[in-house]
């Protein structure tokens, strides 16, 4: 006989009652208050009583809360290991002039197949992230990034305020950054 078995069900579902309602709101908080956002509290607090439920037998929890409360770190640590991405500006570097410069390594003329492979991918993924961006943020990013313009010179170009322009420029890369995620990931 199992140990699933040593327990009646009703008995295993009256203890994983008595944490949810007795745990719950406390462990939620306390989930809440280390992650960025509401659904992602939600998703952990989820595998927490998923956990707890797919445990054979609740008896070897001597101290259910400690139990709890640790694998709800261990689950928050796991999300934050999952989430850790690199950025557009983790692949480039701001010169002395505050300009994002991408690494010499993207764009080098190297001609092993490996290295155009990359850069034809990396191309591609970044015309197509730049072509989604709204006309007045790309232009501002094109200008600055690839044709070298300073931003208050773009400013005077267009008539806009600098805030503007800056505000176009940080969109622009904001969503370049997560549009490429994927491949920052793969490398």
């Amino acid at each position: 006989m199992n140990e699933l078995t040593a327990i009646p069900m009703a008995q295993r579902e009256q203890r994983i009652l008595y944490a949810v309602q007795n745990y719950g709101k406390r462990l939620f908080s306390f989930i809440r208050n280390r992650v960025k956002s509401d659904e992602d509290a939600e998703d952990i607090l989820q595998d927490v009583w998923y956990q707890l439920s797919s445990i054979a037998t609740i008896e070897p929890i001597e101290q259910l809360s400690s139990w709890l409360y640790r694998v709800s770190r261990n689950r928050i640590i796991d999300k934050k290991r999952k989430q850790k991405t690199l950025s557009l500006e983790d692949l480039a570097f701001e010169n002395e002039d505050g300009e994002m410069v991408f690494p010499e390594a993207l764009l080098n003329d190297s001609t092993e197949p490996e290295m155009e492979f990359e850069r034809a991918y990396f191309t591609e993924l970044f015309v197509a992230a730049l072509n989604e961006l709204p006309e007045k943020q790309r232009e501002v990013f094109v200008w600055n990034e690839l044709e070298d313009q300073t931003l208050q010179e773009i400013a005077d170009r267009t008539g806009e305020s600098i805030k503007t322009i800056i505000s176009r420029k940080r969109y622009a890369v904001s969503h370049l950054r997560d549009r490429l995620q994927k491949m920052y990931n793969d490398y």
